[in-house]
């Protein structure tokens, strides 16, 4: 019984969490769990308070009210740094340093071991002796994704946070990002927090799924939330068309077999 109850608390939990800007309540009494080993995804419309969840989910911003707690206790207890450390978020817009791509995994950190570096690299999807020296100014958008991703892998997170991890990637990368998550949820025990107005891209990647409306969390199973966000015109399919409603997510869609990109 108490191993059941300790296993329920592993993970992000969110309660009651509000904040607002401007005299505008963003999130309003928002509550859900992020569970360790699965993969959660948000959906919502640009500008709904996506990016805003997850930079109060590790202290970038301060809710007004709530609490968010990290496998059970208080994230405000924590200290910043390490609390970063254990949640790592990856931004919208991947930012890349002047060199190598083995210079910007390793950025911020004061050493990284060999075996560390390439790990991240090849766990983020990306073949590390091909990649690890390679000048970031020539990577794709995906390659870029990719490697803000080993970033931050190569701080061992505990959960990942994902701001619209597929705004820079065509439907063949977004699918191969979508493997790498599955895999990394499943094989690693990392809880992921994806926010995405993609609703193709959730339905590929997501175990469960969460909706923001009018700043309220809406949870469900995947397919009956993004088949209410598509009828609301919440999500799109990541050219900016807006979906139609449908049954069921489509994890069909991936080919089975793990790719590089």
């Amino acid at each position: 019984m108490g191993d059941d109850r300790d296993e329920e608390r592993r993970g992000l939990r969110l309660s009651g969490v509000r904040f607002a800007r401007g005299g505008r309540r963003v999130l309003d009494d928002v509550t859900f769990a992020v569970p360790r080993g699965l993969v959660t995804v948000l959906v919502a419309p640009s500008g709904a308070g996506k990016s805003t969840l997850l930079r109060c989910c590790n202290r970038l911003l301060v809710p007004d009210a709530g609490t968010i707690s990290l496998d059970g206790g208080p994230i405000a207890e924590l200290d910043p740094r390490s609390l970063r450390q254990r949640v790592g978020l990856v931004g919208q817009q991947p930012f890349m340093l002047p060199g190598s791509v083995r210079e910007n995994v390793g950025y911020g950190l004061e050493a990284v071991a060999e075996d560390r570096l390439l790990g991240a690299l090849d766990a983020a999807g990306l073949a590390a002796t091909e990649f690890v020296d390679r000048p970031a100014s020539e990577l794709s958008g995906g390659e870029r994704a990719r490697v803000a991703l080993a970033r931050t892998l190569a701080r061992s997170p505990e959960l990942l946070l994902l701001d619209e991890p597929t705004a820079a990637l065509d439907a063949a990368a977004g699918a191969r990002l979508a493997r790498t998550l599955r895999r990394l949820a499943s094989e690693e025990g990392i809880g992921i927090l994806a926010a995405t107005h993609d609703l193709v891209f959730a339905g590929a990647v997501g175990d469960h799924a969460v909706a923001l409306r009018d700043g309220r969390a809406v949870t469900g199973e995947v397919a009956a939330v993004l088949a209410a966000a598509a009828d609301e015109g919440a999500g799109e399919d990541g050219t900016g068309v807006p979906l139609p409603p449908r049954s069921s997510p489509p994890r069909s869609a991936l080919p089975p077999a793990e790719g590089q990109g």
